[in-house]
């Protein structure tokens, strides 16, 4: 194999990995994390009383899954070089079921989402992300209840 099909090959493979990240929401099918990182994933920044790697992430898919039943993801921009891809995306759904304690309200929502993973050539190693949740929370017409 030539250099620039080894580089194509790896290219593919990367971008098939963080595919299947958003797959495992949007299928929700939470087991696919483990085809999609490695077993030391980090996620940056973990979620509140998420626990780190790819068993932390599977019941934040089972918590939006139930929350939004038809919780898809889109991917509208991807920036890729080898060991690295930026991904400007979109989740949606309906709001169905409680969610950070919010009580179902039927709403239609969208939640804005920039992702940065870091690659080996077969799967993600790290990912730093940041999800616009005050625009979700402006949809919602409320706030998570606070402690």
């Amino acid at each position: 194999m030539s250099d620039h099909e080894e580089i194509a090959h790896r290219l593919l493979t990367e971008r098939k990995a963080v595919e299947t990240l958003y797959q495992a929401f949007s299928l929700q099918q939470p087991d696919l994390v483990n085809e999609a990182v490695t077993a030391d994933w980090a996620d940056i920044p973990l979620a509140p009383g998420q626990q780190p790697g790819p068993e932390g992430l599977k019941p934040i898919i089972a918590m939006f899954a139930a929350a939004f039943p038809d919780v898809r993801i889109v991917i509208h921009d991807v920036i890729q070089v080898p060991g690295q891809i930026a991904v400007r995306a979109e989740i949606t759904g309906t709001h169905k079921g409680t969610f950070m304690g919010i009580a179902a309200t039927s709403k239609k929502v969208s939640i804005r989402l920039h992702e940065m993973h870091q690659l080996n050539g077969e799967r993600i190693t790290a990912t730093w992300h940041m999800e616009d949740w005050l625009g979700l929370f402006m949809q919602l017409g409320q706030f998570p209840p606070q402690p």
